[in-house]
């Protein structure tokens, strides 16, 4: 072989490489999320968590996670203490994070607004992000969500039935669409959904061992993937490995351990931010009420 091949075969396994090691595992963005949000909501230092979330942004495209709003988190604290965050660019990321969500955004407008983005031009976004949703796929969820709550709970013959069904449907979403994530159906109860998933005796395994593959990628909640799991073990082994099933903790040191193999906050710090949560959901209702 000529030594011009073989440098341009080596520049192309080279290339190749490149392109494998740049798939980002996001375990390690959300536990980088973890670091930046307990930065900023358990050592209250606002301005280090931007500097922390902006390096997180910058390798990482970002998620919003239910409570954590990560994104959210990010561009109000930058917002606040005057801080880049990308600007118009980044709060059109912010809307179609939080387009699935029904009235989600609206908390955001005053925002948007600042920044010289108009409440039609918001509405105008989030009609563009709900007609690229997979109407085909959102039927057959749709059809399924209702088959996941027949026969519940005295017959368990139907249950069991859909189950494999429901079982069946999501295996064939995995080979021919990916993860079901909202992006492709918009809103579902996926928490409850997949958690029903440990009834299948015959394609739990493979299906848990998927789903783990869509936690690295990004696409699968770590938190919904560690519910069912524990699903599972309480029910078939009385043990909690993450600490979200009635089962008692023994070990909470083992317990943060295996948290974080998933990206998972720890317990203490879960507290807080459902403790933040429910003291701002209480602060809105009572806003509304007024």
């Amino acid at each position: 072989m000529k030594i011009s091949s073989l440098i341009r075969s080596g520049f192309l396994l080279i290339a190749l490489l490149s392109l494998t090691s740049c798939k980002k595992n996001y375990i390690t963005y959300y536990n980088k999320v973890n670091e930046a949000d307990s930065i900023y909501r358990m050592a209250n230092n606002p301005k280090l968590a931007v500097k922390e979330y902006r390096k997180i942004f910058e390798e990482y495209t970002p998620k919003n996670q239910d409570r954590i709003e990560e994104y959210a988190t990010y561009i109000t604290l930058a917002d606040q203490y005057h801080e880049d965050f990308g600007g118009k660019k980044s709060l059109y990321q912010l809307i179609s994070l939080v387009a699935p969500y029904g009235d989600e955004y609206r908390k955001y407008l005053p925002l948007f607004n600042k920044y010289g983005i108009d409440n039609p031009s918001v509405e105008q976004k989030i009609t563009e992000w709900k007609q690229g949703l997979d109407k085909k796929l959102i039927d057959s969820f749709k059809i399924a969500l209702i088959r996941d709550q027949e026969g519940r709970p005295l017959d368990t013959a139907l249950t069991r039935k859909n189950v494999e069904k429901n079982a069946k449907l999501l295996i064939w979403t995995f080979k021919n669409y990916g993860f079901p994530t909202p992006e492709k159906i918009g809103w579902f109860p996926m928490p409850t959904f997949i958690s029903h998933m440990v009834e299948s005796k015959k394609d739990y395994p493979f299906i848990k061992d998927k789903l783990l593959e869509y936690v690295k990628s990004g696409d699968f909640s770590p938190r919904d993937y560690a519910r069912m799991e524990d699903t599972y073990l309480g029910s078939h082994k009385k043990i909690t490995r993450y600490g979200f099933n009635m089962i008692p903790v023994q070990d909470s040191t083992q317990i943060d351990r295996n948290r974080k193999s998933l990206g998972i906050p720890s317990m203490k710090h879960s507290s807080k931010i459902r403790k933040d949560y429910l003291k701002k959901k209480k602060q809105n209702d009572t806003r509304h009420i007024e």
